[in-house]
């Protein structure tokens, strides 16, 4: 597919699809928990086609687990039956551990399992684009130092964090490539730990980073999204800009109109409705009327794609889901 004559047909498009980042809620339909999704390529590629089944979605996004590379590095994971997996404490807390961290091979953890569902998933879905998902590398060195660490490195020691995002940058570069080897349309980059950042040092310890990724594995087959959920992602745009993505997703701590506004006629601007407070917390009204309101908003620009604010937990009712679907269905009808 070329990928970027597809995002050309969606500015072109008066009727837009949503594309949510929708995954983990395809346990319910399948009785098994994250625990066991997290684990097994085939229920991963089995759930990314219920998914699209059920929901006609814009394209087939892979579960958001910012886990699997740091796991892959050698942190410790703690998993649960019905929340994502998260990453426990430190495994680089000083420059010579920084120096002595080995960028692992892509047989470490779990990242083979991923890289395996994405086939799978790719060989069932032939309707729309398949898009992996991955950590960026700034997220990543935050969950190898510790999150609160990686602030402070910024100014206390930045070579001693600057020497770990050069290995993860690395490792990232060999795993969404081996993603783009195995079929995938695309890879979601998540910086979420940069959106706590000033645009300055966001401008230092994230944004050349995403770059070089996004300069060794983009291309006319292959896309990066890139997806920021902090509140300063407004005012770090012109720097989330610079990375070269074809496409950027934002969290719902940011008004979707302000960043419309200053979004550059020929990106995708995707988002941003409340993964915790409407899709899982909310009813379906308060989904269906959060979702209008946005796009009544927002869907006037050619460029703006109806989305979640971030990956849509893993036991949100269905009912929400839907809700979401038929608001966008209702507003494109129009």
């Amino acid at each position: 597919m070329n990928m970027y004559r597809w995002i050309e047909d969606i500015l072109s498009s008066s009727q837009k699809r949503p594309m949510p980042v929708l995954s983990y809620p395809a346990i319910q339909y399948m009785g098994i928990t994250v625990r066991e999704l997290i684990s097994d390529a085939e229920y991963q590629a089995g759930g990314m086609k219920i998914v699209a089944d059920a929901a006609q979605s814009l394209a087939s996004v892979s579960l958001m687990d910012l886990s699997v590379e740091a796991e892959c590095f050698g942190s410790r994971i703690k998993v649960s039956d019905n929340e994502v997996p998260t990453v426990v404490g430190a495994i680089v807390t000083s420059p010579e551990e920084a120096q002595a961290l080995r960028v692992p091979s892509l047989k470490s953890g779990r990242a083979q399992i991923y890289i395996d569902a994405i086939r799978r998933a790719k060989a069932r879905i032939v309707d729309r684009p398949v898009f992996a998902g991955v950590i960026g590398p700034f997220s990543l060195a935050g969950r190898l130092v510790d999150v609160t660490e990686a602030m402070i490195l910024c100014y206390e020691d930045p070579d001693m964090l600057k020497t770990v995002l050069e290995k993860c940058t690395q490792f990232l570069i060999s795993y969404i490539n081996a993603y783009k080897q195995a079929g995938a349309d695309g890879v979601m980059i998540a910086e979420p730990l940069t959106g706590m950042l000033s645009p300055d040092l966001a401008a230092e310890f994230s944004q050349p980073y995403v770059q070089r990724i996004v300069r060794s594995c983009q291309d006319e087959q292959f896309i990066v999204i890139y997806h920021n959920c902090g509140d300063g992602a407004v005012r770090m745009l012109d720097g989330i800009l610079a990375t070269g993505c074809k496409a950027y997703h934002f969290g719902n701590a940011v008004d979707m109109r302000e960043v419309m506004q200053k979004m550059p006629s020929d990106r995708l601007a995707m988002g941003n409705i409340d993964p915790a407070g409407q899709f899982l917390n909310g009813t379906e009204q308060s989904v269906y009327e959060e979702t209008a309101k946005l796009l009544r908003d927002c869907g006037r620009y050619p460029n703006f794609v109806l989305s979640s604010g971030c990956d849509i937990p893993p036991m949100t009712p269905w009912k929400n889901i839907q809700a979401f679907f038929k608001a966008a269905k209702d507003h494109y009808r129009c």
